[in-house]
């Protein structure tokens, strides 16, 4: 089924990027940073550099792979944050109701105003360059989604009969958020969190391209994209193969989150049969 192919492309194209990125030190042919060699600048893919060499001679299929824990970092960590914010409004907004329900949605719509890459880009003009700003701005902009939705499943399962159940038993309003609710509403929170992983690596590439992000030399798949923008007539593949990371991370991750969608989503298994 179309559904299954989407879920095991989507793990297989994440997975290699996982363990790219884990086993980079093994992985790796020189050190991303240290082994830099002129007299091997801009040397194209070959037996000895599979993804050639960048203007400093460093070999750019170690830095590739050493990107790749960045991108994971930001893209789980602050998909994570993002995650938590947005439950912990949502599902308390959906649950108590009144005036805390209007203050959240308010919030939400005025975080849903604001493009998200807009707001990272006017945090990280006030923050450092760096990893640590990259997660605070990135984890602060993007819970919006996840709020509404939360919101809004909470809104139907706290009528539910085994939450009167529950409450009736003595169970009180955080138990009864944490054991009934949550759980239940468990599934569309993880595909928008693996869509939203997908977003983040973007976001942080966008970031390093435009210098706030991952400074030089440290290698980043959006920082080498920006290092090559005046070898991209000349030496093409500088920038072809953090490009194709970039894309292969981020298509993993929606066909990931398309196929656990079907898989979770009984609405949408009902519509494919």
């Amino acid at each position: 089924m179309k559904f299954r192919a989407n879920l095991w492309i989507g793990g297989v194209l994440f997975a290699a990027v996982i363990v790219g990125g884990t086993l980079a030190p093994w992985l790796a042919h020189t050190d991303p940073v240290m082994d830099a060699n002129l007299m091997n600048a801009e040397v194209p893919p070959g037996a000895e550099f599979w993804f050639g060499t960048d203007a400093q001679g460093r070999d750019i299929y170690s830095r590739v792979l050493y990107g790749a824990r960045i991108s994971l970092t930001v893209g789980i960590v602050s998909q994570l944050i993002n995650t938590l914010i947005g439950v912990a409004l949502g599902m308390s907004a959906g649950y108590w109701g009144g005036w805390w329900d209007d203050f959240v949605n308010g919030l939400t719509n005025l975080m849903l105003s604001i493009p998200s890459l807009i707001f990272a880009l006017a945090i990280m003009a006030i923050l450092q360059p760096g990893l640590t700003s990259l997660l605070i701005a990135l984890g602060l902009t993007n819970w919006s989604y996840t709020c509404r939705l939360s919101r809004a499943a909470t809104l139907s399962i706290k009528q539910q009969g085994y939450v009167e159940a529950a409450r009736s038993f003595g169970s009180g309003n955080t138990r009864i958020m944490l054991k009934q609710i949550l759980p239940n509403i468990a599934g569309p929170i993880i595909v928008i969190g693996t869509l939203g992983m997908g977003g983040a690596v973007l976001a942080e590439a966008a970031l390093s391209f435009l210098g706030l992000g991952i400074r030089p030399p440290f290698p980043s798949w959006g920082s080498m994209l920006s290092d090559a923008r005046d070898q991209i007539t000349t030496a093409p593949w500088i920038s072809v193969f953090p490009g194709l990371a970039i894309f292969m991370t981020v298509l993993g991750l929606n066909l990931l989150g398309d196929g656990l969608r079907d898989i979770l989503d009984p609405h949408s298994q009902t519509r494919r049969a």
